[in-house]
């Protein structure tokens, strides 16, 4: 019984350390306009005659590949913590809930962010989440495969 709660702490922990950051993320400490102050020196710094146009494209290019990266480390941690869970259940259910979780956190984060002064929130960045979920997804898909080697054994 102490094992199988370990083993629960342990599969569960991941995803609510990572959903609290990124719910922290969320608000007026990672805006758009917090972001520019630390990456627009560090591009004038690294190239001094970049133009305040392309400095605007690296911070959007920045900013949603964060997007897509923080949805795949979430899908990739819920998709750990189900396999443990669900021990034996299809890889489609597994699959199922770990998609439909982190997009529907990527809707209620937007509507967080709609209640912040800095922030704004965009149906877009659903879909660019969604995207981060759609390739952790299909990377878990891979890897846990029938034959593929069991990391929980």
């Amino acid at each position: 019984m102490k094992g199988n709660i370990s083993r629960l702490l342990s599969a569960w922990m991941p995803v609510a350390l990572w959903l609290l950051l990124m719910f922290i993320g969320s608000t007026e400490l990672l805006s758009a306009e917090h972001t520019s102050r630390f990456l627009t020196p560090f591009l004038r710094w690294l190239y001094p005659d970049i133009s305040q146009r392309a400095i605007a494209t690296v911070h959007f290019v920045v900013r949603k590949a964060a997007h897509v990266t923080e949805y795949a480390i979430l899908t990739s941690v819920l998709w750990r913590a189900l396999r443990i869970s669900l021990a034996g259940k299809s890889r489609a259910l597994i699959a199922a809930i770990a998609c439909v979780g982190p997009a529907l956190f990527a809707a209620s984060d937007e509507f967080h962010q709609s209640f912040m002064p800095s922030r704004t929130a965009s149906p877009n960045d659903v879909l660019v989440d969604c995207v981060g979920v759609l390739l952790a997804a299909a990377l878990c898909w891979t890897v846990t495969r029938p034959g593929a080697p069991d990391p929980n054994r």
